[in-house]
């Protein structure tokens, strides 16, 4: 075997039993510049899924903040200090990853992935709640710009 074929070798296999050494062996070829010795068929994955843990982070806090504002809007009685402040972070949140990865901010635009998000959110409301997902609305009746807006609110639903 090959020395070049037992380097790719050993580097899989430190894939498969140690991720953190790999991750720094991997660090360590780049910075040297040793492009070929790199691991490129799972470096490759890494670097892909380094992307969607961004998108689902996004979501998440996406979601957490959309559930608030459904709880917020109907159940009006319960409003308190801890609702808002969990507003005021998830809105926080999504503006830090927007900032960091702006190209995130297309998926404001990407209808499926509102529509689960949304779903998620009217889900997860309704398990907070208590309440039949079908009082909640089948898609977000708020425009974007609103949800991140500082301060915003939906009015709130009596009775």
């Amino acid at each position: 075997m090959s020395t070049a074929r037992q380097m790719e070798r050993s580097a899989r296999d430190l894939y498969q039993q140690d991720f953190f050494a790999w991750t720094q062996q991997q660090a360590q070829k780049l910075r040297a510049g040793q492009l070929s010795a790199l691991d490129t068929k799972n470096l490759a994955e890494e670097v892909e899924d380094l992307g969607r843990s961004e998108k689902r982070a996004l979501a998440s806090h996406m979601t957490v903040l959309l559930v608030h504002l459904l709880k917020w809007q109907h159940q009006p009685e319960l409003h308190g200090k801890s609702w808002s402040l969990t507003i005021a972070t998830q809105r926080k949140e999504l503006r830090y990853e927007l900032a960091h990865s702006p190209s995130l901010k297309n998926l404001f635009n990407d209808s499926e992935w509102l529509d689960l998000v949304w779903s998620k959110a009217r889900a997860g409301a309704s398990a907070e709640t208590g309440m039949d997902p079908d009082i909640f609305p089948e898609s977000c009746p708020w425009d974007l710009a609103s949800v991140m807006q500082e301060g915003w609110l939906p009015e709130a639903e009596h009775g």
